[in-house]
């Protein structure tokens, strides 16, 4: 499924098929073209295959929009005149009349030229066409455009305690210099989050522009809103590309979702904010000194892969240093790492030195459901924070159970409505299934008005939004949602009454409820429960691993506040959202872990901010060999059951902003290594070659389970056959804490995995930078199934954590 944004005019094939053939001369002439582009552009020298050759094109081929990915850029970082973009141009689109029917010269028209970070462009191609193409040299692969999803003040007081405080504020300054590129659905730069009182001038190095819309002026742009670019997104119609629309025409953000994203990741400090008079403190960013460059590149319906692959390249282009993505493929749809536009992207923005940043997803809690989940991507997985809002229910017979919810409800505990079951509202040839459940059309109106209605979860299909609405519909006067798995993440449902409880307290109101012949009940207003416990624990939606296209890389990375975030929003007055007397708020609260992962981009800036030499990989690896393992009961961290949290679900841990600065030691994990990965995951040697723009050599055993060897911040093994001798894993580790250093190994491993770390102790010292070790896994007697355990490397200051994570078999 794709999106189209300007006219193409007519895309569709005619009534019968035509055969359309170039001659040898027509080929030979498309072909002389391209190669006396080629030093201009750098472009690999590859030939089509059109030769004498007869292309057909039928009714069912639609032609739908592409991505030609072709590998690395030539311009290793520097800046490329617009005289090589038009050259690059033209030679795609003599690629394209090389293919496409004559009477379909309408399609000879690149969408998306792609051309600082890699090399390649965007089209309506067949599948016929596409299927030429793929054949060809240079081109590393071909594949669809698809649609990806949006993963959608105290969070960040929750994770930098009062004592930890002082020490980041000796570490910021007013303004700073790293810049992170949110790619998203936009922003509202009137937004008090994005004020640029008191920052300094716009840095230097910035190549970026702000563009203007019909709504938003070069003047929106400012010291802090250093950038805003928008693009033309393809729109899909019932899988017709009939045309293309661009997204407002501005960088406005009208869904607030990309200005959600980008307060949390580097909004300033406002005081006495709240959504409402809910969750009042503070709002801040977690680096509010550093700018911010915003990539319009999603609508509310999802997001275009093709286009997302033209704002990483713009965005690295840019000058970004980090770049934040809070969207992904559904795990229904995961595409390899080739053919997959985020992977593509974060690849060549990780070449160039700029961190990419990405949420795992919101398909949990089943396992193989996380997103981005290419080790030059920092995958981050969802938290819930030490606030909780709940919105109590009282029934007539005076019992209170506690809900969880955000409404403005204006019912009291001073009177009781009519309270009914879904069930026994059910239309007139409706199944009682789907009134229990809420499912649109299925509840009659004349026995659910003016009363509170129960209804349950039993089928996940139909939302909380979607309930509420039916609801809502039939003029009832609240409802009360019965669902143990989403009750910790509150529902926002505006000023009508609603509030969701667990299976235990549910069970309890429909047995009253079959107790007496006139029920009644109450939904009170939302208030705030502080200092919550457990917290933090992981959230129900939050994506899990393992991966699906490889176990042998530890998936997801880390965990982040992503419960119920109070952040900036683009104001809205939608009927049934604002309170009566009350202006449109310019906070909201929002969940997802779309709200996780620029908790950890903002960190990173800040870590940037401090440590400017460090590579990317040392600032992932930094967060990672710091990250908390245990809640604010001092116990190890938990699920949405009470369950202890595995690695699948925590990846190493929750973000500790303070501690990563001081590592100690850090994994760096080099392009080389991203090559060997792509070696053991199976692809060709000449592909990895067109990726690094090198003479790269695969090694001569390419084969997956190697993949658990590069060096990388976490262990991941997917096959450790009992039977068979100790698996060994190497890593290396680089000092970036005192010159004279020693580090002691300390294993900790379940029961009947023996684990051994040669050697046991590293030191360091004048010339001794890096050190490496070998991790043994011997799984004899060990459980069938994952194995999950750490090796830290312990100084006397720092401890320096590596998860693992074993299947024994």
């Amino acid at each position: 499924m794709t999106l189209n944004l300007f006219d193409v005019g007519s895309v569709g094939a005619k009534e019968e098929a035509q055969a359309l053939t170039f001659t040898d001369s027509a080929a030979s002439m498309a072909n002389s073209l391209v190669v006396l582009l080629l030093p201009f552009l750098s472009l690999p020298c590859f030939f089509l295959s059109l030769s004498g050759a007869t292309i057909t094109t039928t009714s069912t081929q639609i032609p739908k929009h592409h991505v030609v990915y072709m590998g690395s850029s030539f311009s290793n970082g520097n800046a490329r005149d617009n005289g090589a973009d038009e050259a690059a141009e033209s030679a795609y689109l003599q690629i394209l009349s090389s293919i496409i029917p004559i009477h379909e010269i309408e399609r000879i028209s690149v969408i998306h030229n792609y051309n600082h970070a890699f090399r390649g462009f965007s089209a309506m191609l067949t599948e016929t066409e596409a299927s030429i193409l793929s054949g060809n040299d240079g081109i590393v692969s071909i594949f669809p455009d698809s649609m990806l999803q949006l993963h959608t003040t105290r969070s960040w007081d929750f994770l930098e305690p009062e004592l930890a405080r002082p020490l980041k504020n000796k570490y910021l300054h007013p303004s700073s210099d790293v810049i992170i590129g949110m790619i998203d659905t936009g922003i509202w730069p009137e937004s008090p989050s994005f004020s640029d009182e008191g920052i300094g001038a716009v840095p230097s190095r910035w190549k970026g522009v702000c563009m203007e819309g019909s709504d938003f002026k070069k003047s929106n742009c400012n010291r802090k809103l250093i950038g805003a670019r928008y693009y033309n997104v393809p729109v899909t119609t019932n899988g017709d590309q009939s045309h293309l629309a661009s997204t407002s025409g501005s960088p406005r953000d009208s869904v607030g979702h990309g200005t959600h994203t980008a307060s949390i990741a580097a909004g300033v400090q406002v005081p006495n904010a709240s959504y409402y008079g809910l969750a009042q403190g503070t709002a801040k960013g977690g680096s509010p000194s550093a700018r911010i460059a915003c990539y319009k590149a999603c609508l509310d319906v999802g997001c275009s892969g093709a286009t997302i692959l033209k704002a990483i390249d713009d965005a690295v282009r840019d000058g970004v240093d980090v770049i934040s993505i809070s969207i992904g493929m559904s795990s229904l749809f995961q595409s390899d790492y080739l053919n997959d536009p985020i992977a593509i992207g974060a690849f060549h923005a990780e070449q160039m030195g700029v961190m990419v940043i990405c949420s795992a997803g919101n398909d949990g809690p089943d396992p193989y459901t996380i997103a981005n989940t290419a080790p030059w991507i920092f995958t981050v997985a969802a938290s819930n924070i030490d606030r909780d809002f709940q919105s109590n229910i009282i029934l007539g017979n005076g019992r209170t159970f506690t809900g969880y919810a955000i409404n403005f409800s204006n019912l009291t505990r001073l009177k009781t409505y009519p309270l009914v079951f879904g069930k026994d509202a059910a239309g007139i040839n409706t199944p009682v299934s789907e009134a229990r459940n809420c499912y649109p059309g299925s509840l009659d109106q004349k026995k659910v008005v003016g009363k509170i209605v129960v209804c349950v979860d039993d089928d996940p299909a139909v939302s909380r939004r979607t309930k509420k609405l039916v609801v809502a519909d039939t003029k009832a006067k609240g409802l009360i949602l019965i669902d143990e798995a989403e009750k910790g993440v509150p529902f926002d449902s505006g000023i009508f009454p609603f509030t969701e409880v667990g299976n235990i307290a549910g069970f309890q109101i429909l047995k009253y409820i079959n107790s007496t012949k006139k029920p009644t009940a109450t939904i009170l207003p939302t208030v705030v429960v502080p200092q919550y416990r457990p917290a933090p624990s992981v959230a129900f939606f939050s994506s899990r691993g393992p991966a699906q296209l490889t176990e042998n890389i530890l998936k997801p990375d880390i965990m982040a506040p992503g419960v119920a975030i109070l952040a900036a929003i683009a104001p809205k007055n939608e009927t049934g959202t604002v309170p009566n007397g009350k202006k449109p708020s310019k906070f909201s609260i929002k969940s997802g872990t779309s709200m996780a992962c620029p908790h950890v981009s903002g960190t990173a800036a800040f870590i940037k901010s401090v440590h400017r030499q460090w590579t990317t990989s040392m600032i992932k690896s930094a967060l990672m060999t710091t990250a908390t393992i245990y809640n604010n009961m001092k116990m190890p961290l938990t699920d949405s059951s009470n369950h202890f949290a595995n690695p699948h679900e925590v990846g190493v841990g929750e973000i500790n902003p303070i501690k990563a600065l001081n590592p100690g030691l850090v994994f760096e994990t080099t392009t080389e290594n991203y090559l060997e990965f792509l070696c053991y995951y199976g692809y060709p040697e000449k592909n990895i070659r067109f990726m690094s723009n090198t003479k790269f050599n695969c090694p001569k055993i390419s084969i997956e389970e190697l993949i658990s060897n590069i060096n990388y911040p976490s262990i991941s093994i997917s096959k450790l056959n009992r039977r068979q001798p100790a698996k060994a894993i190497k890593r290396t580790v680089t000092n970036v804490g005192a010159l004279n250093s020693t580090y002691i190994a300390k294993v900790q491993a379940p029961v009947g995995l023996t684990v051994s770390v040669l050697p046991e102790k590293l030191v360091f010292a004048e010339g001794v930078r890096r050190v490496s070790f070998q991790v043994s896994f011997y799984g004899k007697e060990a459980p069938s199934g994952y194995n999950f355990g750490s090796i830290t490397w312990f100084d006397g200051q720092h401890s320096v954590r590596t998860v693992f994570s074993v299947n024994v078999e």
